[in-house]
C-alpha cells in the first residue's frame, strides 16, 4: 500500500510502499478515504516510538481518519466490514496518511451516509478537543463568557460553534484577516490575541501557548478557568490537556453536521501524494486517499 512516511527527526515526510497493516485485537483495520493531520505532530514523542519507548520508524503520521472497515482483529465487536467509521488514530502506532490503517475499534465511529469522508476526517481531534474544553474541563453553561483564541483554526472555529449554540457569550482572536470567518462563525467580538481591550472572562480556551497563554491568565476572573492544549500554564494554575477518544461524542459531533449545526473548517484537499508539501502550508488541510 502507498503512505506517507518520515523516516527519523531530520528527515521530511515521503510517499512510501508499505506491508497492509495487521489488525491486533480489538483493532480493525480502516480503507482510508480521507485523512487530517498536524504538522506539529512530527516534534511529538509518540510519531518515533510505541508505547514502551522503542524506536518505531519509519513512522506514519496523521491521526484523524474516515473510510470503510476492511477488516477485523481477532475480538473486534461494534463494527462491520464494510461499515463507515471516522476517527481517531492511536498516537504511537502508524497513522492515517495511508491507504490503510490499523486502529483500536474503541477509538472509531460509525459514520452516517450523508456525511462525506472528508468533512468526517477534519472532526476527530479538532471537535473532540474543543468539547472537551469547554464542556468537560471548562465546565461552560449557557450565560457565561468564554474567550477562544486562535478562533478561525481548526480546533477554535469548533469551539466558536459549540460555545454558541450552547448559549454562552464568545469571544475570538485571531490574525486580522480571520476576523469576518470568526464573527461569522458565531463570536459577539474579535481581537488581537494581546487586546489590552479583552475584559474579564469565566473561561478561556487557548491553543497557542507562549505569551498569548501568560497573558489569559490575567483575564479569568474569580472562579473561572483557564484550558489549553498548547502547554501547561506557566503563570496561573489551569488546565492543561490531551484530547481522549470518545466514540459516543464523535456520533454526537457527526449529527451536528447532518443538522447544520456544526461546520468544521476546511482550508485545502489534497491527494496523499501531495501530503508531504501540505505539512508546510498554512492553513487546515484535509487529505483524500481513496
Amino acid at each position: 500500500m502507498q503512505a506517507i512516511t518520515v523516516a527519523d527527526r531530520s528527515a521530511d515526510p515521503a510517499l512510501a510502499e508499505l506491508p497492509y497493516p495487521h489488525a491486533a485485537e480489538n483493532d480493525v483495520v480502516v480503507r482510508v478515504h480521507a485523512a487530517g493531520f498536524t504538522p506539529g505532530e512530527l516534534t511529538w514523542p509518540a510519531t518515533w516510538t510505541d508505547r514502551a519507548g522503542r524506536d518505531r520508524t519509519p513512522s506514519v503520521p496523521g491521526h484523524e481518519l474516515s473510510g470503510v472497515v476492511a477488516d477485523l482483529g481477532y475480538g473486534t465487536t461494534g463494527l462491520t466490514v464494510g461499515q463507515r467509521v471516522f476517527g481517531m488514530a492511536d498516537w504511537a502506532r502508524n497513522g492515517s496518511l495511508a491507504e490503510y490503517t490499523a486502529v483500536e475499534a474503541r477509538n472509531l465511529a460509525p459514520l452516517p451516509a450523508d456525511v462525506d469522508h472528508v468533512t468526517a476526517a477534519a472532526l476527530p481531534i479538532s471537535g473532540l478537543t474543543a468539547w472537551q474544553a469547554l464542556f468537560d474541563h471548562g465546565r461552560l453553561t449557557a450565560g457565561r463568557t468564554v474567550l477562544v483564541h486562535g478562533a478561525a483554526g481548526s480546533v477554535g472555529s469548533l469551539a466558536v460553534q459549540l460555545a454558541r449554540e450552547a448559549g454562552a457569550r464568545v469571544l475570538g482572536t485571531g490574525r486580522a484577516a480571520d476576523r469576518d470567518t470568526v464573527l461569522g462563525l458565531g463570536a459577539e467580538a474579535f481581537f488581537d490575541p494581546l487586546s489590552p481591550d479583552i475584559g474579564p472572562v469565566d473561561l478561556v480556551l487557548d491553543v497557542l501557548g507562549g505569551e498569548v497563554l501568560d497573558r489569559s491568565a490575567e483575564l479569568v476572573r474569580d472562579g473561572g478557568t483557564l484550558v489549553t492544549i498548547a502547554e501547561p500554564p506557566r503563570v496561573r494554575p489551569g488546565i492543561f490537556f490531551v484530547v481522549e477518544p470518545d466514540r459516543a461524542r464523535l456520533a454526537d459531533l457527526a449529527q451536528r453536521v447532518r443538522d447544520g449545526r456544526l461546520r468544521p473548517r476546511i482550508d485545502t484537499v489534497r491527494p496523499l501524494a501531495e501530503a508531504p508539501a501540505a505539512f508546510g502550508a498554512r492553513g487546515r488541510t484535509i487529505i483524500r486517499v481513496a
